[in-house]
This record gives C-alpha cells, structure tokens and sequence, in this order.
C-alpha cells in the first residue's frame, strides 16, 4: 500500500463501542485508517478539507461496520444467526441479503460447486492457525452431509436450510463492503479515494502522484512484507491465500480453501492470487476460483482474460 515518506499524526478520535478512527495528512491526500471484519482498514483521500476528511473516513467506517454486525457469523443478533439456527424452517430475508445470496448460488453454479457458502460448517474440525493438527479424515467426512448448495431451498425472499445446516458470507463479506464503501463515499465528493480492507481494494482514481496508487502484494512467506509493487490508476484488486490460514503438517503446508466436496484443502493451490477487475467483489470471487482450481490455476486466470498475479 502507498505509504507517505512523511506523515504527521493529526488527532485520533474514538467513536463510542466501536474503536478507533487515526487520521494522518500528507503531501497530497489524507490517510483514515480503523478496524473491521478482522482487518486493517485504511481510506486514502485526495481532499483538501481536514473535516471532509474526518466525515468521510467516518462514513466508510459506519458503512463497514454495519456490514460486519449483519453478516458476521460470529454473532447472535444478525440475519446469519437466525437463519443458521433457523432448524429448517424458512427465513425471510430482505433485499441485500437477497442480493448476497443471489450472487452466491451463481458463484456456486459457475464454479461447479466449488464455491459453496455452506461449506463454512468443516471449521469446526479445520483449525487454520499455523500449527500442525490435521483433523481425523472420520471427522471431516462426518460433515459433508452438512455441506451443499444443492440441499438447500431458495425461494425469495425465503431461505430455508436442512436442520444442522449453515451459510458463511465469509468469502464475500469483506471484498463487498469495499464496494459498499466506495460508492457511499463518492456521494460525498469526486476527488480521489482508495478504499483498502486488508488487501481487498477499490479505487476511483487519482489525480495526483502521476494518477496512480501504488499497492504492495504482501509476500506468502514474510508477512508485512511486499513480494511486488502494482501501479493502479482506477479499479479493484483482491487477493486469495494462505499467508496468515494454514497448517503445515510433515513439510506439506494446507492452504485454507476447502474443497466443499471432499471437506480437504485444495491440492497445489498458488500460495496466492492477486486479481484486477472492475470491482472488488469480481476481483476476490476470480481470486477464490483461482485457488479452488489447484494446479490449474493460472490456465483458469488465462481464459478469464483479466490481469492476475499468481505465486505457488
């Protein structure tokens, strides 16, 4: 991510039970940065105005954190909660989650069933935390009944799910509130703006600093540490991969995108794929796909015919 050479710390405000907003200026634009969805988020502004900076910086965070607490799974007062403890009984959902869920049955069907939002179930024997215990193949086996688009009824607005079944908007979630936020932002101005979510990103564009951000793709085997340096003058780039979610068991390291029809990592994924597209949320999916593939990763990202960026 583009860094100032010299920054100067402006003031920190604390927006009440939600943590945190840090605004810094530089030669150019204003760096926000706060946390959400178990990320840093940073919001790059070319505005002149310190209380423009402040308000949009405050918009986006809003904007994120209303995504977080309705789609988190980790909750138990959203939409995802009831419908995962829904007991299959069916659930009424309103427009945006329609408009989720619309979008992931079409994920699943242009992937052949890879992308699966009702996969997220094998985390409960799949600990994904750098060490080495890989589950009982028993276990893993034990929840497949438990794992398919296919059983599930979708009728809008209604989503009704067998008993023991669950929806995880995991794999979305974060690249669609980058979206969110940056056409939320851009009704508050035109200048240019970048919005980064842990390494999900979209921007309007730029006009200074030769019209261009300048993007780090963090390095697999270092973290916080930049394997290339992209130039993006206007739209989204998203990354898939296992630099932070994986185990490492008999010198075999297991990425964290599950095959939903065997509950096992994915054999010779990329390490990571970096995707550009229009939006975020087209970047992440070609992303995801990218890893869902294995070895036959970059012969899928060829016939997308989109800009991709690909480490094994």
């Amino acid at each position: 991510m583009d860094r100032p050479s010299a920054t100067a710390r402006i003031e920190t405000g604390y927006i009440k039970r939600q943590g945190p907003l840090t605004l810094e200026a530089t030669d150019g634009y204003w760096r926000g940065s706060f946390q959400a969805m178990a990320s840093p988020c940073e919001l790059f502004m070319e505005v002149d105005e310190e209380a423009l900076a402040w308000k949009l910086l405050q918009r986006a965070a809003d904007e994120a954190w209303r995504i977080e607490r309705k789609f988190s799974r980790y909750r138990d007062d959203n939409i995802i909660h009831r419908i995962n403890n829904s007991q299959g009984r069916a659930i009424e959902v309103d427009a945006e989650v329609a408009q989720l869920v619309d979008f992931a049955q079409q994920c699943w069907q242009l992937s052949d069933g890879l992308f699966d939002i009702t996969s997220g179930v094998l985390r409960r024997v799949w600990r994904f935390d750098g060490g080495g215990a890989i589950p009982d193949p028993a276990a893993v086996e034990a929840l497949l009944p438990l794992v398919g688009w296919h059983r599930v009824d979708w009728s809008p607005p209604f989503l009704t799910l067998p008993d023991g079944m669950e929806i995880d908007f995991g794999g979305i979630g974060k690249e669609y509130a980058v979206d969110r936020v940056l056409l939320q932002l851009q009704k508050l101005t035109r200048k240019g703006l970048l919005v980064n979510f842990g390494g999900d990103i979209n921007t309007n564009g730029r006009r200074g600093g030769g019209g261009v951000w300048s993007i780090g793709i963090e390095d697999p085997g270092r973290l916080n540490t930049a394997t290339a340096v992209l130039k993006i003058g206007k739209g989204a780039l998203a990354t898939s991969g296992d630099a932070r979610r994986y185990l490492q068991r008999d010198g075999r390291r297991y990425g964290h995108v599950l095959n939903p029809k065997t509950g096992w990592p994915v054999a010779h994924a990329p390490s990571s794929a970096t995707v550009a597209a229009n939006t975020c949320t087209e970047a992440g999916i070609l992303a995801t796909f990218a890893l869902l593939h294995g070895k036959d990763a970059e012969a899928f990202l060829k016939s997308q015919e989109i800009r991709y960026w690909l480490r094994f």
